[in-house]
């Protein structure tokens, strides 16, 4: 055999490897892809006990938005905002002066809502409806947090605090 094709024999086997490691590599990828996959059936209910809750009414582009406080549950602060993408400016109405702008988006109540109580209502409306629009999307969240307490006695809200137990699952 001459010098040339012993060369190209080794330089066919060099390929011929590599083209084996990389095809093994890439099996080996997939597989590990695909066997990750695995079903789930069942479920559980999650009891998180009484608390806040909210009423939303509607009236033409405007949502009105007011939380309550359950009986059994603690003295906390109230914020609120309303979510409707980027493709309309909402704008807030608080006949009652009950709610402060924030920085942060959130309309804040001014008092703190105790056991039983109600928030004053805070309507969120939608401005530059296109004309033909029938119908909006209109996204209201609020959060509580319990109320804490200074060492002077002065209450205030801390929206870092995490409640410890909220609830219980059951099967």
């Amino acid at each position: 055999m001459g010098r040339k094709r012993i060369i190209l024999m080794a330089e066919t086997a060099a390929f011929a490897v590599a083209g084996v490691l990389v095809t093994t590599s890439a099996v080996g990828m997939a597989s590990a892809y695909f066997t990750t996959y695995t079903g789930a059936a069942g479920g559980r209910i999650l009891h998180i006990g009484s608390g806040p809750d909210i009423e939303e009414n509607f009236s033409g582009w405007t949502k009105t938005a007011i939380i309550s406080n359950s009986a059994d549950s603690g003295p906390v602060y109230v914020r609120a905002r309303g979510f409707a993408g980027s493709e309309y400016s909402l704008v807030y109405l608080d006949e009652t002066g009950g709610w402060t702008a924030g920085e942060d988006g959130f309309y804040y109540y001014n008092s703190i809502l105790n056991a039983g109580e109600k928030t004053t209502a805070l309507q969120v409306g939608i401005s530059g409806i296109p004309e033909g629009e029938e119908s909006f999307n209109v996204a209201v969240v609020y959060e509580t947090t319990p109320v804490q307490y200074r060492a002077d006695g002065t209450p205030y809200a801390d929206w870092e605090v995490r409640l410890e137990a909220l609830g219980t699952v059951s099967e």
